[in-house]
């Protein structure tokens, strides 16, 4: 039994990982028919169900930062998750970045320390799986951009823009290595909520509208 999720419902191969509680429950009353909450445990809300098209799918919360996220990741795969789409948010940090745009990592650099704890060395890059960020692309066509993304362990607004990529965020980098130790195929869809200083933020209406459509994305992708 995993140390942190208490499972109360089965949990299904795909999964949606989101940081933010309220975003699981936002997209379980989005993708799920009669979705159950399959885990309440330290404020990790987990829901799980099917979809419309008759897939099973969980959406699981996984907390602030890399470590939580790659905690709940490992966590997963011992109840049986093979397949991972996250999907988060980020702060703008390249030219042409626009708020609520939604951007389908190609991928991610390690740029805080705390990646070391998956086995990155700061300033590595790790790319997400080909096949399910290529469906990604297609899926959300003209809606999102491939970009390369910076993770960092402070908030994305107060840190110096890596050069090379466009965008940083606290936890993808981190994900997509430990799924890739796992051999689990993870992908992610970032939406910038901020620039990179921070003197713009996405309004809460049009926050719930990019999450619902990258949600939607990464249901296509994983029912596919």
């Amino acid at each position: 039994m995993p140390a942190h999720l208490r499972p109360t419902a089965p949990i299904a191969p795909d999964a949606v990982l989101v940081g933010d509680p309220g975003r699981a429950l936002l997209l379980a009353q989005e993708l799920l028919e009669e979705p159950k909450m399959s885990n309440h445990a330290r404020g990790l809300w987990g829901y799980s169900g099917r979809t419309p098209a008759g897939a099973a799918l969980t959406i699981q919360a996984t907390g602030i930062g890399g470590p939580s996220a790659a905690l709940i990741l490992g966590e997963l795969a011992e109840l049986g998750v093979r397949r991972a789409v996250r999907v988060g948010t980020c702060a703008g940090a390249g030219e042409g970045i626009e708020l609520g745009q939604l951007l389908v990592v190609s991928a991610a650099v390690a740029a805080g320390g705390s990646a070391t704890s998956v086995g990155l060395d700061v300033g590595e890059t790790v790319g997400p799986d080909p096949g399910l960020t290529e469906r990604l692309g297609v899926e959300l066509a003209g809606e999102g951009r491939s970009a390369t993304v910076a993770s960092v362990d402070t908030h994305p607004g107060e840190t110096a823009p890596t050069p090379g990529v466009v965008a940083t965020d606290m936890q993808t980098a981190p994900l997509l290595a430990r799924g890739r130790s796992l051999g689990i195929a993870t992908a992610a869809i970032l939406i910038v909520v901020e620039t990179g200083s921070g003197e713009r933020a996405l309004g809460r209406e049009a926050l719930e509208l990019a999450e619902k459509r990258a949600g939607r994305a990464a249901y296509a992708v994983l029912s596919a």
